[in-house]
């Protein structure tokens, strides 16, 4: 059973969904969503670099109406945040991905689907045009091509490439906690499910039972591999001699908005822009990927002064408004949220990611106004300041290259 209106409603803010689906989800499950990779050493940084940025508010200026939305390439969104790609989310919670898309279509926010999602994307595309997306590229130019194809034939307007996982992560937390790719049905994955019932029956059995063994539907123009198949592994690491001609290949076949997701390096970033992307999400993929990549509010400032005349989105790390506030003060003009998304959908269903949604809307609007901004997308840098004199955001707050 799912929490009840009442139940969703006596949580607070977005970690109090972590919290919840600790307690809802089986170990091994919530260790894959929540975790990061090896030492967690990115994942910890992506949410203590914000406490390096203190906020320098003005007053009396009239804030009884603030306005949150937000335009993407002459899109209105209502706020200026959305839902990032994750994957397997239909195992996570029950129907997952469609969860997650109609709540962000309801509120008028983007939602990317995952490639390594569950569900096939000719039955996500038709919710709405708030939802894009991600690809994680296969491994020759036939199936790159191929899947590009297939996204557009489904409707997508906006795909999202995905490019920093030339290689498997070394996910060392799901292994411990007995989360495998493949999944295998070892006895303490069976202790664990038995342990949780309420997850076990509401979502595990009731998607077996309606849908038969979850398959990676999007990797490929055609179906994957279910997820207990031994070719999982094989099929998501043949990806580490992709390069730019790959991208340019897409760019002549897509003709909808192209972001890249998963940029660092400032000359990445202008060497995408110059390939045609009509946007960048700087990321490091939420601490799952490479351990001791920077945080990317730390390479946000580079990127959006070095990309003006595209938009630049970031995600990884952002829990409350006032973490959103701070990347859109360093140039990004919208965020993404991945996990506490996943884990509202987990616990509470579609009712669950739009009380989310609801909770982090009302922030970005307090947290405008307590800022004396009546406009979300005005916040900028002057109302940044460092916490202390050796932060790494000095330069840039300093106004200097």
């Amino acid at each position: 059973m799912l929490y009840s209106k009442k139940k969703l409603n006596s949580l607070l803010c977005l970690d109090d969904f972590s919290v919840a689906a600790r307690r809802y989800l089986p170990g091994f499950m919530y260790a894959y969503v929540s975790g990061g990779v090896e030492m967690n050493t990115s994942l910890a940084h992506n949410r203590a670099i914000f406490d390096e940025l203190g906020f320098v508010p003005r007053i009396m200026r009239d804030v009884s109406k603030v306005d949150t939305s937000t335009t993407l390439w002459g899109k209105n969104y209502a706020a200026p945040f959305g839902i990032a790609p994750m994957g397997i989310s239909a195992i996570s919670a029950y129907r997952g991905d469609e969860v997650l898309a109609r709540a962000a279509q309801q509120a008028d926010i983007p939602m990317i689907m995952s490639g390594s999602s569950l569900i096939r994307m000719e039955d996500i595309a038709p919710i709405g045009p708030n939802i894009w997306f991600q690809a994680y590229l296969p491994g020759t130019q036939e199936q790159i091509d191929a899947l590009v194809a297939r996204a557009a034939t489904a409707g997508f307007e906006k795909l999202v490439i995905t490019v920093d996982t030339p290689v498997a992560a070394n996910r060392e937390n799901n292994v411990r906690a007995g989360f495998s790719t493949p999944l295998k049905p070892t006895p303490r994955l069976v202790a664990d499910c038995i342990l949780h019932p309420r997850w076990t029956f509401g979502t595990l059995l009731k998607t077996v039972t309606r849908h038969g063994m979850p398959h990676f539907e999007n990797n490929y123009a055609t179906r994957g591999t279910p997820i207990i198949s031994r070719n999982v592994l094989r099929d998501f690491s043949d990806r580490s001699h992709l390069n730019w001609e790959h991208l340019r290949r897409i760019r002549a076949n897509w003709h909808g908005k192209l972001i890249l997701k998963g940029i660092l390096n400032t000359e990445d970033a202008r060497q995408a822009v110059a390939e045609g992307v009509d946007g960048i999400i700087v990321s490091n993929h939420g601490g799952r990927q490479l351990d001791g990549s920077i945080a990317p509010l730390l390479a946000l400032p580079d990127i959006a002064r070095a990309c003006p005349n595209v938009p630049i989105m970031m995600d990884s790390g952002i829990r409350r408004g006032t973490d959103a506030m701070k990347a859109l003060g360093l140039g990004a003009c919208f965020v993404f949220i991945g996990r506490p998304f996943g884990f509202a959908a987990a616990i509470g269903g579609e009712p669950g990611v739009r009380r989310a949604i609801d909770l982090f809307s009302t922030e970005v609007v307090r947290d405008s106004a307590m800022l004396g901004l009546t406009r979300a997308a005005d916040m900028g840098p002057e109302y940044l300041m460092t916490r202390t004199p050796a932060s790494h955001f000095e330069r840039f707050l300093n106004g200097q290259a």
